[in-house]
């Protein structure tokens, strides 16, 4: 581990320096390898589709887990988007010039060796490996086992191209042990590792977030809400309401609860249990919404739960202010919705959810780098420091000063 790590150290800095215009034709090469080598990529992920039924994972892990073509081509399609983007090394931040003629520049930079932790989705081995390529930053990715045959086909196709560059290979590395003992010594080697980023379910993250030496930015579960206000346009809140719990009900920005206001229930509620019903979506719900609509009854533990599955917690709440109490009580900091036509309700909302992303009349499905047009992303950061929400190129950048003298002493 000490001897992987250090040469991954050392890489960083030739990575570092690379420029714009080199990282932008290796990124463009790798998005064409991944289509050129498809049917590999598929192959192997094959292998990992038939063992995760073996190990009976469940409908959402598999779904993340799977490949397909069209997949594979949104993961090129992504590297291609973030190859478009603009290079965030060496922008200057800020700049200006003190009383004893200093000329300060506050300039981006990488941060050097990013170790990234993550389950099941396969494709984030290839967003997080160009992102942090275009960012200037050498990855250590930690894949779960459950992907690891096509976690190794895409970082075999993308190693690949650096070596056709003549640029080390490690640039993109699969930290080489499985065990969940070198999980423990990754998040150890604060000499060595500069960031680390997990992405997984809730125990993961914990355990990181409690054991690691090295800075964490952490990628939380996500306990989204959808608010549908008395204000409410019926036909769009029940849009809403649908893609953000049925589209891909396996996915972190995906609605766990609905809350409705309670002058609106008697309509709302009969129509939005029609429309579950015909998405086989497994209903739970307060005293007040089965009275109205017959579902079953959801306990407090589950307003915390993040079910990754089609089912859906339904309260209904008095107000605006209820709805923000109950999101501040139960709310993971992931992505909060309101559905209202009333300026001062969705205001209200807005200023006092706290959450990476809030939405009004909008689904909190488009909590993603790629929907953000950030290109693709490392993850969704519920934290405050030192990023927030879909991580880009710009959040995998730090900053140093660079001071222009012409000869100055401190007096």
């Amino acid at each position: 581990m000490q001897q992987f790590l250090e040469e991954s150290k050392k890489i960083s800095r030739e990575i570092a320096t690379l420029s714009g215009e080199v990282k932008n034709s290796v990124l463009l090469q790798m998005a064409d390898a991944l289509m050129e080598h498809c049917d590999y990529i598929i192959t192997q992920n094959d292998k990992d589709m038939k063992a995760g039924e073996e190990d009976g994972l469940s409908s959402a892990l598999m779904d993340r887990l799977l490949l397909t073509g069209d997949r594979v081509a949104s993961m090129a399609q992504a590297i291609r988007e973030i190859a478009a983007l603009k290079d965030p090394v060496g922008r200057t931040l800020e700049g200006w010039v003190t009383e004893d003629g200093l000329n300060i520049q506050k300039v981006s930079i990488p941060i050097g060796v990013i170790g990234i932790i993550y389950e099941s989705r396969p494709n984030v081995t290839s967003d997080t490996a160009a992102l942090c390529f275009k960012s200037g930053n050498v990855c250590v990715l930690k894949g779960g086992k459950e992907a690891e045959h096509s976690n190794r086909a895409i970082a075999n196709v993308l190693r690949n191209v650096l070596a056709r560059n003549s640029l080390p290979e490690q640039a993109i590395a699969l930290l080489p042990f499985s065990n969940r003992e070198s999980v423990a010594k990754l998040i150890k080697q604060d000499k060595l590792v500069d960031l680390i980023i997990p992405r997984g379910g809730e125990s993961l993250i914990k355990y990181i977030c409690e054991n690691s030496s090295v800075p964490v930015v952490k990628h939380d579960k996500g306990v989204c809400h959808t608010y549908i206000d008395k204000n409410a346009d019926a036909q769009m809140a029940i849009k809403i309401a649908i893609n953000a719990k049925c589209q891909r009900p396996g996915v972190c920005n995906s609605m766990e609860t609905l809350l409705v206001h309670k002058d609106i229930a008697t309509l709302m509620l009969p129509a939005l249990h029609e429309a579950f019903i015909q998405q086989d979506t497994q209903l739970k719900g307060c005293e007040k919404t089965r009275k109205i609509i017959d579902i079953e009854c959801a306990t407090h533990e589950d307003y915390d739960t993040e079910y990754l599955a089609n089912i859906l917690n339904i309260k209904v709440v008095k107000n605006v202010k209820e709805a923000v109490e109950h999101i501040s009580k139960h709310g993971s900091g992931h992505s909060e919705a309101i559905i209202s036509e009333n300026y001062s309700a969705v205001n209200y909302f807005l200023d006092h959810i706290d959450a990476a992303c809030v939405y009004a009349n909008a689904s909190t499905r488009f909590t993603d780098g790629g929907a953000f047009g950030l290109g693709a992303e490392v993850g969704i950061s519920t934290n405050k420091l030192h990023a927030r929400g879909p991580m880009g190129i710009n959040d995998l950048t730090t900053y140093k000063f660079k001071i222009l003298g012409n000869g100055q002493v401190r007096k």
